[in-house]
């Protein structure tokens, strides 16, 4: 499974769903979040929380979760976030949670990496679309100076050089 692209954005927060979590973990989800459960004070508000009908339903749109009816899930699912993944492995007690730990915070730390850079190169643009502008005027202002010159005087103006006749 590409951890990454199991990394979801909900409430302008990176998650990963409980199931996703279960299945590299090896275990079951209900085995997962009873772990949780049962170690609820690990786990506050910004670590792991569980999502509303829309945020599922949303979800389920988009095939990411199973529909309840259709041998699906009987509860809203939990998500976690870069610090309830590594609380998870210390809850789960295993060779293979410590490994799945190790792995999803690479991942985090890789996404982070990808955003920053995304951002940088944001900025590199913004910059450059700002110097083009100041350079567009400039150029403007230069055809503008040209067709000036190019144009009548105003009122017909003095005739210099020879004239025939």
């Amino acid at each position: 499974m590409d951890i990454e692209k199991r990394i979801l954005l909900i409430r302008e927060q990176r998650v990963m769903l409980d199931s996703d979590l279960a299945r590299l973990y090896g275990v079951k989800t209900e085995v997962l979040n009873q772990a949780v459960k049962r170690n609820k004070a690990r786990f506050p508000e910004d670590f792991m929380f569980q999502l509303t009908v829309s945020e599922a339903a949303f979800l389920r749109s988009q095939f990411v979760i199973s529909k309840r009816g259709s041998g699906g899930r009987r509860y809203l699912p939990c998500v976690f976030t870069e610090q309830g993944v590594a609380m998870l492995s210390g809850v789960l007690r295993s060779s293979r949670a410590v490994q799945v730990n190790i792995a999803g915070m690479r991942a985090f730390v890789r996404l982070r990496q990808t955003l920053a850079a995304h951002r940088e190169l944001a900025g590199k643009l913004h910059e450059l679309e700002r110097k083009v502008t100041g350079h567009d005027r400039e150029i403007r202002a230069l055809f503008e100076a040209i067709r000036r010159l190019m144009a009548p005087p105003p009122g017909g103006g003095r005739r210099i050089g020879f004239h025939g006749g």
